[in-house]
C-alpha cells in the first residue's frame, strides 16, 4: 500500500509552490487581482448582440490531418467515422501525457549522438523530428502548464455563486477542469460522460493521483490542497444525447468540445448544455485559441493531436455561436492557450 506521502505530497503548507514532475507541472501558487488580469483576459466585448460574423470573421479550420487517420481512409475508401476518429486521438493524446519526459529526452540525445556518429542521416532525420515534438510538449505542458492551467482556470472559474455543485462535464476525458471546479466548490457531486470507454478506462484511471488542486475548505473556508479520491465522481460511458438526466445540474461544462462540430451541427451541440442545466445554472465552455502558436502546434503536432474536425477561434467568435444559440454571456475572455465563457441561457 502506498504511504500517505506518496498519495498525498502536497499539503496545505506547500500553497504558494510550484514544481514539476517527470510528466507534468503542479502549481499551488495563487494569484493577486493583478496578476488575475494577466491570468485572464477577461470581457473585451462589451455588447454581444452589436457584433457580427462580419466582424469577427469565421474559424481557423485545422487541416493537416494526422498520418494514422490518412493510412485508415486510404485502406478503408471512406472518410473515418468520428467516433472511429476520436478513438484514435484519445489513445494518441493519452500517450505523451503520461510520457517521463526527461527520460525520453535522454533516449532520444543518445540515440542521435549514436546515429550521428554511424552517419546514418536518414535516422538523424527522424530522432530530429521525435526530439522536435517532445521538446514542444515538454515547453506547452511540463514547462507552460498551458494545457492543464490550473491559475488560469481558477481565474476563469472563481465567483460562482454555488454550493454543494452537481456538475456534469460532457465530453470528460481525463476529466481535469471538473475536478478542479470541485476543489473550489467542494462537496458536491461530479458526472463525467465520454462515449469512448478509452477516456473513462485509461484517460480518468490514469490521471495521477498524486496531482493537487487547490481549492477551498467547505469548513473553514480556508484554502485547502485536494487530490482526485477525494471528489464524488462517477464516470459514464454514454452518447451525450441519449443521457436520462433532466435539468438538474448547477453547472455544465465542455472543454474543447464545440470547436470539433462544423457550424451546422454546433446549435445542437451549445444546447446540450442547457439541456441539463438548472434553472440559474452556469454553462461552461472553452476552446483552444486562434494564435500563431496554437496553429505551429497543431501543425508540427498534427500526427497526435489531428483525427477529428478541429477550428481555433477566437474568444469573439466563440462568443458569437454562444450568443446565438441563446445564452447571455456573463464572464468570457482567454487564458493561455483556450478561450472561456461562463453564461446562462436566456
Amino acid at each position: 500500500m502506498p504511504t500517505e506521502a506518496a498519495v498525498r505530497p502536497f499539503t496545505e503548507s506547500d500553497i504558494g509552490k510550484t514544481a514539476l514532475s517527470e510528466s507534468f507541472k503542479i502549481d499551488l501558487r495563487t494569484y493577486t487581482e493583478e496578476e488575475k488580469d494577466e491570468l485572464f483576459s477577461a470581457n473585451l466585448v462589451r455588447d454581444w448582440s452589436l457584433l457580427t460574423w462580419k466582424d469577427v470573421g469565421k474559424p481557423y479550420e485545422v487541416k493537416t490531418y494526422a498520418k494514422d487517420r490518412k493510412e485508415w481512409e486510404n485502406e478503408n475508401q471512406k472518410p473515418m467515422p468520428v467516433h472511429t476518429s476520436w478513438q484514435y486521438f484519445n489513445k494518441s493524446f493519452h500517450e505523451w501525457f503520461v510520457k517521463d519526459v526527461p527520460e525520453e529526452m535522454n533516449v532520444l540525445n543518445d540515440e542521435l549522438k549514436k546515429n550521428f556518429a554511424a552517419f546514418r542521416p536518414a535516422k538523424v532525420k527522424e530522432v530530429l523530428g521525435k526530439s522536435m515534438k517532445l521538446r514542444l510538449w515538454n515547453y506547452i505542458h511540463r514547462i507552460e502548464d498551458g494545457i492543464w492551467d490550473p491559475r488560469g482556470k481558477r481565474a476563469l472559474f472563481e465567483g460562482l455563486h454555488v454550493s454543494r455543485p452537481r456538475i456534469l462535464f460532457l465530453g470528460a476525458a481525463e476529466g481535469y477542469e471538473a475536478m478542479q471546479l470541485a476543489a473550489m466548490y467542494p462537496a458536491g457531486e461530479i458526472v463525467m460522460v465520454d462515449y469512448d470507454p478509452f477516456c473513462r478506462d485509461s484517460r480518468f484511471a490514469e490521471f495521477p493521483r498524486h496531482y493537487p488542486f487547490l481549492g477551498e475548505n467547505p469548513v473553514t473556508g480556508a484554502l485547502k490542497v485536494w487530490y482526485k479520491k477525494d471528489f464524488n465522481i462517477t464516470y459514464l460511458v454514454e452518447d451525450i444525447r441519449k443521457l436520462p438526466f433532466g435539468k438538474e445540474f448547477d453547472i455544465v461544462i465542455s472543454v474543447g468540445m464545440i470547436e470539433h462540430f462544423p457550424d451546422e451541427q454546433k446549435p445542437e451541440s451549445i444546447d446540450w448544455h442547457r439541456k441539463f442545466l438548472k434553472d440559474g445554472g452556469y454553462a461552461i465552455l472553452t476552446t483552444p485559441r486562434a494564435q500563431l502558436k496554437s496553429k505551429l502546434y497543431y501543425q508540427i503536432m498534427a500526427d497526435v493531436m489531428n483525427h477529428t474536425y478541429r477550428e481555433l477561434m477566437t474568444i469573439q467568435q466563440m462568443g458569437m455561436y454562444v450568443y446565438e444559440n441563446g445564452f447571455d454571456i456573463l464572464r468570457h475572455g482567454f487564458i493561455k492557450v483556450h478561450n472561456g465563457i461562463i453564461a446562462r441561457p436566456r
